[in-house]
């Protein structure tokens, strides 16, 4: 079953007159790279919460925030009175001794200065965590629930463009037989044109048939349809599929190529144009395959 690196989570839970909101999000990342924006007074849970997500994610770039709203109005940032008397006070000094008038209203000025406003902040306890960890578990679920679903999506595209590759790899066994006589017949056409000219024909038949055998792309359809096979079995695995596909994905481009150089056929070399296009679009979403 594959996951998508791509996903979100939230989740909140209420006490002591906060509303607590966690929140998770996810993109592609080669390893796991992971970066918390967390209170202060959450601070001492920061090591708690960074191991739940080290253990149940594998890689992705992920963001987890965790922040609070205060509900009860005792709870609500007090003014920090000696702060605002003090500055109130230096700011008549300083305007007496300048010689101008003071502000006519300085709340704004107040309002902007630092610790002018102050929160009581508590480190939370044992009780307080017991609520909030499921709230940080909850998030995590969601995230990893989303990441199932994009997974799903992705596993039927890929599912569509591996049909499309396995398509056109029976119609170049179309243009097989054209082909070989086709080359034929070039050369033909060739050996008349230096007519009179003496060679070993012993000779240019084993080269003659040195030259097909080389054009042959037998074994690259094989291996192109055992990579396609091997493809699809790796998505049916548990988790972690996302490198492996893309070496897989390696390995089928190399098999196309390979037909293409070797095809001497305009038709055939359209075919292959529309496999590495197809491929093109699988490669682009592995990059999000977890």
């Amino acid at each position: 079953m594959i996951q998508s690196m791509t996903g979100f989570g939230k989740a909140s839970c209420e006490i002591s007159g906060k509303k607590i909101t966690v929140e998770i999000k996810s993109l592609n990342s080669k390893q796991l790279d992971l970066s918390t924006r967390i209170p202060n007074a959450y601070k001492d849970r920061e090591m708690e919460i960074r191991n739940e997500i080290l253990n149940r994610m594998e890689r992705g770039k992920v963001d987890f925030s965790l922040y609070f709203e205060n509900t009860n109005k005792d709870n609500a940032p007090q003014l920090n009175f000696s702060i605002v008397e003090s500055f109130f006070s230096q700011l008549n000094e300083t305007a007496g001794k300048l010689g101008i008038a003071p502000p006519a209203d300085p709340w704004p000025l107040f309002l902007r200065l630092p610790d002018a406003l102050k929160t009581e902040v508590q480190e939370i306890d044992d009780e307080t965590w017991i609520i909030i960890q499921p709230a940080v578990s909850q998030a995590i679920d969601q995230l990893i629930q989303f990441r199932i679903q994009e997974g799903k999506m992705l596993e039927s595209v890929f599912t569509e463009k591996l049909d499309r590759i396995e398509s056109l790899l029976k119609d170049i066994e179309v243009y097989e037989p054209e082909r070989v006589e086709k080359i034929k017949a070039r050369i033909a056409d060739g050996l008349e044109k230096i007519k009179g000219v003496e060679y070993d024909k012993n000779r240019f038949e084993q080269e003659m048939i040195f030259y097909i055998e080389k054009l042959d792309i037998n074994e690259e359809k094989s291996r192109l349809a055992n990579h396609c096979k091997y493809f699809r079995e790796t998505m049916a695995e548990a988790h972690g599929q996302g490198k492996k596909l893309g070496f897989i994905c390696q390995e089928i481009g190399r098999e196309v190529n390979t037909m293409g150089s070797k095809s001497n056929h305009s038709e055939m070399q359209k075919t292959v144009v529309c496999m590495k296009d197809e491929l093109e679009q699988i490669k682009e979403q592995v990059l999000n395959v977890l």
